[in-house]
């Protein structure tokens, strides 16, 4: 089934041996399970989706309408969403058996997969997959797994990588698989029982911490900084103990010796080398061995300026540590001592001290900035039909790829794209028209597509999956832009956070029902106009040639113009009931000759006159001579317009 004709999105299902109850659509489908298996086709990149369950009916939806819900703060969604619900929940029986196709896109050490579970009551719970590679129907693809006991909405997510551990009484010492520089040291007594913990790392590379210094001036003096680690302690356990934490924090790479200066020391050390060597080697070895700590302490000379400072997070609150004493190690590496439970460790180097709220708010954004990702909106014209219109927001750094890609599956047409935007995981960008073009109907394509009716269009991002809005342009006013060759109108997109939406009933809905602020970016468009055809009715050519001479000819208004001097045109426009604007428009046409400014009064006069047969046309400008002190000319008008009446007559 191709959504609305388009050839880049189609949704296929496919079910082997079962036997369905009211097949309604793709997207909401009623089926009995006897040990069999539901195939779910979704997009090109996407598999085939497996449920096996015991005997009983069982509702299968695709719910990508609630994407933006199922991620959290560092969750990345890589699949679609899909929602299972039992017709008859008392008989039914489990567990049920779901293996959901998904595609990463980007892979890293710090990151896993997890099928992310929202029951009927929306708890939350998470199940690491049985197996990520299989084979179901012949077909091989990167599957997640898992055995459930409850139904809801299923999704799988890229979530940070969790390492859970056991401290016993004796101690510990832990290298964080995701990253091996991270050490954690307890000693022993470190508590007074066994705890469980956990540990997870977010890396700060150098790239986003450019990013963010260069929004700030104060963060001028910010060389570098550790990865955020997040541990998980129990509070109803205290630190008996301090903990011994190392962590990458790499010193300032821009500092470099002056070329003449490193190679006037090579020199010298060098010569005082050859001079000074011993002979023995004994003795060359004791020389070799100080002239290494010679070099060492001289680095650490060079490093002594900077200054290294701890960060910890409580309540979702950062503050300085400022009674944590960090240590310079080799190979970038520094350790201090944690004597409090905090949520999470950030480690700044400093070429000079900074105020503590200065780094609390580089730790925020640091945080923030991690979650968010450079968007570029991308409008796609069709190449037949103009009025449809393909909406994608695309990562900016797989622009170029993305717009390939299009262009491989077919949707060749003219592209304009957006401004550089942030948003983060799951923000929605609520779509809207201003002008004189707006839209008739919206489809959702590729990952998302909404099954309620919504006014507002939303496009919904996720870095790892492509949200694309399929779109059917109309001109508001058919006779609007008159003055153009095409209509004309602009696509506002407004952004809508993930704390600005909650669950409502099967939907995620707003929270404020105002207006979200101003449009993060605005699109331009336009629509072809139709050529139109107008009929007039004969009967109204008919009426025209009827009509009897129009009275007040040129020629009549030709001889009055001359018989008229300047003032007496002058006192003529007022009475005519001309307005100040016409007058001086007539002597800038008219400099020269007060003739032709008569001629002009009387025919801009005439023109302004109703279209009406029976209008006394010719007593309304006798009445205005007689008021201007010319009779005369009154009666000569009134005698020359009854002379060409009856002429008229006569030849009809």
């Amino acid at each position: 089934m191709t959504v609305a004709g388009h050839p880049c999105f189609s949704l296929k299902l496919v079910l082997e041996n079962v036997t369905v109850l009211s097949p309604q659509c793709a997207a909401n489908l009623v089926f009995l399970c006897s040990k069999t298996t539901l195939r779910l086709t979704g997009q090109p990149d996407d598999s085939e989706c497996f449920i096996r369950a015991p005997a009983g009916a069982l509702r299968c939806e695709v719910a990508d309408g609630l994407s933006c819900l199922m991620v959290g703060r560092s969750e990345e969604l890589v699949s679609r969403v899909i929602r299972l619900k039992a017709q008859d929940k008392d008989t039914f029986r489990f567990p049920v058996t779901v293996a959901v196709p998904f595609c990463v896109r980007r892979r890293s050490s710090h990151r896993e997969l997890a099928v992310k579970i929202v029951d009927e009551e929306t708890r939350v719970s998470y199940v690491a997959p049985v197996t990520t590679e299989i084979t179901h129907g012949g077909q091989k693809g990167c599957f997640a797994e898992v055995r459930v006991y409850s139904l809801g909405i299923f999704a799988v997510v890229s979530c940070l990588k969790r390492e859970t551990y056991n401290v016993p009484k004796r101690g510990l010492t832990l290298k964080i698989p995701m990253d091996p520089r991270i050490c954690l040291n307890y000693l022993p007594g470190s508590f007074t029982a066994p705890v469980m913990a956990q540990a997870m790392v977010q890396p700060v590379d150098a790239v986003l911490l450019a990013a963010v210094k260069s929004r700030n001036d104060a963060y001028e003096s910010v060389v570098s900084a550790s990865p955020l680690l997040h541990l998980t302690h129990p509070n109803s356990q205290p630190f008996r103990r301090p903990i011994a934490v190392t962590l990458p924090c790499p010193p300032n790479p821009e500092k470099k010796e002056e070329p003449g200066r490193e190679e006037s020391r090579k020199h010298q050390g060098g010569a005082t080398c050859e001079s000074l060597l011993p002979s023995d080697k004994a003795s060359q070895f004791a020389f070799y061995v100080s002239s290494r700590i010679f070099g060492a302490c001289v680095r650490s000379n060079e490093r002594s300026k900077e200054v290294l400072t701890v960060l910890g997070s409580r309540d979702a609150q950062w503050a300085v540590l400022d009674k944590v004493v960090v240590r310079n190690q080799q190979n970038g590496l520094v350790s201090f001592d944690l004597v409090e439970n905090v949520d999470r460790l950030l480690v700044v180097r400093l070429l000079s001290p900074l105020q503590p709220c200065h780094l609390a708010a580089l730790a925020e954004e640091l945080e923030a900035s991690a979650r968010r990702h450079s968007v570029t909106v991308v409008l796609q014209r069709g190449r037949d039909d103009l009025r449809s219109v393909l909406l994608a927001a695309l990562p900016s750094r797989d622009l170029r790829w993305e717009l390939s890609r299009l262009r491989a599956q077919g949707c060749g047409g003219v592209v304009e794209t957006s401004s550089e935007i942030s948003l983060c995981e799951g923000d929605q960008l609520l779509l809207r028209f201003s002008g004189n073009i707006t839209t008739t109907t919206t489809t959702t394509a590729s990952t998302l597509s909404n099954t309620s009716v919504d006014p507002d269009e939303r496009l919904t991002f996720h870095c790892q999956r492509r949200s694309q809005l399929l779109v059917h342009l109309t001109e508001v006013d058919p006779f609007g832009n008159y003055s153009s060759p095409c209509y004309k109108g602009t696509a506002l997109f407004y952004r809508v956070t993930r704390a600005e939406l909650e669950w409502r009933g099967d939907k995620a809905a707003f929270r404020d029902a105002k207006l979200p602020g101003k449009p993060v970016c605005t699109l331009p468009l336009s629509l072809p106009k139709k050529v139109r055809v107008i009929h007039r009715p004969i009967a109204t050519r008919v009426r025209i040639c009827e009509e009897p001479a129009e009275p007040l000819s040129d020629a009549l208004l030709l001889w009055l113009s001359g018989e008229l001097s300047p003032d007496e045109t002058t006192l003529l426009v007022p009475s005519l009931r001309l307005g100040r604007s016409a007058a001086q428009l007539v002597k800038l046409r008219c400099r020269d000759s007060p003739s032709d400014q008569a001629f002009h009064v009387l025919a801009m006069w005439r023109r302004a006159l109703p279209a009406v047969t029976r209008h006394p046309k010719v007593s309304q400008l006798a009445h205005s001579l007689a008021k201007i002190g010319r009779p005369d000319l009154a009666r000569e008008v009134m005698l020359r317009e009854a002379e060409l009446t009856e002429i008229g007559n006569i030849r009809k």
